[in-house]
């Protein structure tokens, strides 16, 4: 393809080093907390497959494509699109698509790094034994020590500086040395470690009742919220729409077969959610249920709780939160590498002056969502601090316009021949089912997801005390009969601020005053805002 720029930017130097790398991207604390309490909600085992069904219907022919891109133009998402475009002879206007992807993976990025720093305290934290014999109101004091103490910021920022210091680390050394040995390393180290901490929970848990609420199939649990639910954690999981998967495209090796290691990551990334939902269930829930018990207060509260009880906990706790840790790392690591590889196209730059440029533009954006936490909690602008409103625009809007437009310039305006190349070779039943589905199925599907994103942020930015426009609206504008509830079990992302426990307030409290308490608990259903729409359900 004719294309004026000609920077090489690197390249893996295995044909496996692909599947490595993507399964890094998309194997998240998603995977921990949010995957196994929706299976347990929707079905089961039959949920399960809906989220296959919608894994390889939807999102699969969307990783395909965005990897293809890369692949086909040897560059990442800005100037491969670049190249299709003028290849196309299409509107410059195009050309912000690939912008506004790298855009969303630093913005994602700047907040992702933020919840790395925490699990890397709480590495050291279980193995000096500060879980020891702690209770649930002693394990949200230690939390809300590191995260929502005004008095402590500056401790919390240590720790922030210190996760981002080993992800530019890692970036500095370059793609092979770097990136390549990294993630060969770290990725199957980490599933190694779990299936080592899954054998402990079997031993120690009541993995029989795990079984039954997330394998067992439940038919009477299944509704058309189920499907709802497992296409939203399809695609926000998947680190879509940020060019991550153009930039691995890109480096991929010679002989690398795309479209099966794609296939593979998606089948391996559901079978680690599978097991990594049995590992929790049958340790934090106790094999019974999760009571509506999921994400950020489930993995920082519940968890060390349960796991203080443990022979040997002070190693078990680090352990597991190496583990938390590593997936965080691997999932920063894959987020960096696009906006890395754009500035280095964009300025020529050396690739360690633009990890540390770009490292350090990301401490500072993170910042701003740290200090949401603290000592900016109570500085909110039309009812939402600076972390909801970063994480409203990526989550409701960059992400899903990016995939919209890729979707539609892949289907519409490129020729048919063109984009059979960029395809490369695929079996004809394969290529038609990907060429409609971009044309047709995704524009629509993904439109629908961002919209629901959006509107569901916004009601529940009204009901935290927002004086926004849109809170004029009577909730019937946004939803229909029984939407809310529906969306509050599959939102993608945190639609309130978390208190120190992860817990989501009814009403916003200044930081620091649920320090040291017990997190409420629901009393009678609609009393209390649902606690399972957590944070950063999207970007890790």
């Amino acid at each position: 393809m004719p294309t004026p720029y000609q920077t090489h930017i690197g390249s893996f130097t295995r044909k496996s080093t692909f599947f490595w790398a993507a399964l890094g991207a998309t194997v998240g604390l998603a995977n921990l907390w949010q995957f196994p309490y929706l299976a347990s909600l929707h079905g089961g085992g039959l949920f399960i497959l809906i989220y296959l069904a919608c894994l390889l219907l939807v999102t699969f022919p969307l990783m395909v494509t965005e990897a293809a891109l890369g692949r086909y133009s040897r560059h990442g998402l800005v100037l491969a699109l670049d190249g299709f475009v003028r290849t196309a002879k299409a509107s410059n206007a195009w050309l912000i698509v690939g912008r506004l992807g790298i855009l969303a993976a630093f913005l994602v990025l700047s907040f992702t790094a933020v919840f790395g720093s925490i699990a890397l305290a709480y590495v050291f934290y279980g193995a000096i034994g500060k879980f020891s014999g702690i209770d649930q109101a002693g394990a949200t004091q230690i939390l809300a020590g590191l995260v929502s103490d005004p008095r402590e910021y500056r401790m919390f920022m240590s720790w922030h500086a210190l996760f981002l210091v080993l992800v530019i680390w890692v970036s500095i050394q370059g793609v092979v040395k770097g990136l390549e040995r990294a993630l060969r390393v770290v990725v199957p180290g980490t599933l190694l470690l779990m299936v080592l901490l899954f054998a402990l929970a079997v031993w120690h848990g009541r993995v029989d009742g795990a079984i039954d609420h997330i394998l067992a199939a439940h038919p009477e649990d299944v509704s058309f919220a189920s499907v709802k639910a497992a296409l939203f954690h399809a695609f926000f999981t998947l680190g879509l729409g940020m060019g991550v998967w153009a930039i691995f495209g890109a480096y991929t090796a010679p002989q690398t077969r795309l479209k099966r290691s794609i296939l593979a990551v998606v089948l391996m990334d559901t079978l680690v959610a599978i097991v990594a939902g049995l590992m929790i269930f049958s340790v934090a829930a106790g094999g019974t249920s999760f009571d509506g018990e999921r994400g950020f207060g489930l993995l920082f509260v519940s968890l060390p709780v349960t796991l203080a009880a443990f022979p040997a906990s002070q190693f078990v706790i680090a352990v597991v939160f190496l583990l938390t840790v590593m997936i965080v790392w691997t999932t920063s690591l894959a987020l960096m590498e696009p906006v890395v590889g754009w500035f280095r196209e964009w300025t020529g730059a050396p690739r360690g002056w633009s990890a540390l440029i770009i490292g350090l533009a990301v401490w500072f954006a993170g910042l701003a969502s740290l200090l949401s936490f603290n000592v900016w909690a109570s500085d909110r602008m039309a009812g939402a601090t600076v972390f909801r409103w970063l994480e409203l625009i990526t989550g409701g809007l960059l992400i899903p316009a990016v995939a919209i437009l890729v979707s539609v310039f892949t289907g519409w305006r490129i020729t048919r021949s063109l984009s059979s190349q960029m395809l490369g070779p695929a079996p004809k039943l394969f290529a038609g089912i990907w060429f409609w589905v971009m044309r047709l199925v995704l524009p629509v599907v993904v439109a629908y997801i961002g919209l629901q994103y959006t509107a569901f942020s916004l009601t529940n930015l009204c009901e935290s005390g927002s004086d926004g426009i849109w809170c004029s609206q009577p909730a019937t504008v946004l939803f229909e009969p029984g939407e809310e509830a529906l969306l509050e079990e599959s939102a993608p992302t945190a639609q309130r601020e978390p208190d120190a426990a992860g817990e989501i307030p009814e009403e916003a409290a200044p930081a620091g005053d649920t320090e040291g308490e017990m997190p409420a608990k629901e009393s009678e259903p609609g009393e209390n805002a649902p606690k399972d729409g957590e944070i950063l359900y999207h970007s890790v």
